[in-house]
């Protein structure tokens, strides 16, 4: 699937978990997506904990957590 069809499936809707990015509109967080597989739950594990979760949402997440974290800044600091 390519990135601006992976990136549509972010949703941001101000009534839906406060306004945080989640996943086709479903009360499931990008944030929620990303700490799990930083903990070392598996994709398969997290399909299986979320049955409305698919793959692509999974693909999703990590992709909108690298556009964030590509548009970052990094000044270096003079230390004295």
């Amino acid at each position: 699937m390519e990135t601006k069809e992976l990136l549509k499936r972010i949703t941001i809707i101000p009534d839906v978990m406060v306004g945080k990015p989640t996943i086709r509109g479903l009360r499931i967080t990008v944030e929620q997506v990303l700490r799990a597989i930083a903990s070392g739950v598996t994709r398969e594990d997290l399909l299986e904990d979320y049955p409305e979760l698919e793959m692509e949402d999974i693909s999703a997440a990590l992709l909108y957590a690298v556009e964030l974290v590509s548009e970052e800044q990094v000044f270096s600091v003079h230390r004295f």
